[in-house]
């Protein structure tokens, strides 16, 4: 009895973990171009609510940044 049991909770698991997907409502994340006179800052501002400053981490952590040096033309990843 407890074999079939812990089969079924084992079945029902393995089911759960396939059908698991990431949730549509975080959508995809963006590509910008960076333009020219665009700082990490000015970019945190119009794109994240809320400090800018926790933007422009978002922003350097994404797109493995080593500095907050950007460059017109450089793709910069939006994360969420």
């Amino acid at each position: 009895m407890f074999a079939k049991l812990l089969g079924v909770l084992l079945f029902a698991a393995v089911i759960a973990v396939i059908a698991a997907r990431q949730s549509a409502g975080a959508g995809h994340e963006q590509l910008y171009v960076v333009q020219p006179a665009d700082t990490l800052w000015s970019i945190s501002v119009r794109h994240y609510a809320g400090d800018p400053r926790e933007g422009v981490w978002k922003l350097e952590h994404r797109n493995h940044l080593a500095s907050p040096a950007i460059r017109p033309g450089q793709r910069l990843v939006l994360p969420h």
